[in-house]
């Protein structure tokens, strides 16, 4: 409703599995090398999403993938998979570790980061490795991606003129959702609270065309 349908699909829903397709045990922990905190716990998190690590698992992206250099798509697939198939206890991220600067020109290697930092341009760069193979793409088509599909969404802006009733929808592409979860008791409050509705009045009152 609002926005126009994708002319390409890139990738099926109907292939998405939102339950491990496989049976896993617990794999590899990850070494801290010097402040990596941040990066090993967002790994471990996506390591850890099915419909993601299905996916990689598979190595269908690596198969099709003809990007020369840098992808991150190429890089997490290799990490997942070492991890889930490791025999050892705890292996190191090397391969996200060769790359760190790639992820996010302002990372400092040695330096503490910010985790949500880390983890919006690991995802950021994931969707650009969907794309890589295609240009021109509309809106749409681009959130068909197999990344797009599993973190983002569109955010609905509705505006009401309480004089006239004149309704104005705008729409937002999103990979994250920022939630004030320190003020909230739990993540449907928080979700709850975010798209509660505003009275705009006053200087943020907006100015009705009608």
């Amino acid at each position: 409703e609002g926005i126009a349908p994708p002319k390409r699909i890139l990738f099926p829903p109907e292939k998405i599995c939102m339950v491990w397709q496989q049976r896993q045990r617990a794999g590899a922990g990850l070494c801290n090398v010097g402040n990596t905190c941040f990066l090993n716990s967002v790994l471990q998190c996506l390591t850890y999403t099915p419909p993601l690590a299905n996916y990689l698992l598979s190595r269908e992206h690596s198969r099709a993938c003809h990007q020369q250099g840098f992808c991150m798509m190429c890089i997490m697939e290799a990490h997942v998979n070492k991890v889930l198939h490791s025999p050892v206890s705890a292996i190191l991220p090397l391969a996200v570790l060769k790359v760190f600067r790639r992820i996010g020109e302002h990372f400092q290697p040695g330096r503490e980061e910010d985790a949500h930092d880390f983890l919006c341009c690991t995802v950021n760069a994931m969707q650009r490795a969907c794309l890589s193979a295609n240009n021109d793409l509309d809106l749409s088509s681009q959130s068909t991606t197999i990344v797009y599909q599993i973190f983002g969404g569109f955010l609905r802006s509705r505006v009401t003129c309480f004089s006239c009733e004149a309704i104005s929808d705008s729409y937002e592409a999103f990979l994250d959702v920022p939630l004030d979860i320190k003020a909230a008791s739990s993540l449907t409050a928080a979700l709850e609270e975010f798209v509660t509705p505003e009275h705009l009045d006053g200087d943020n009152c907006f100015k009705c065309d009608k």
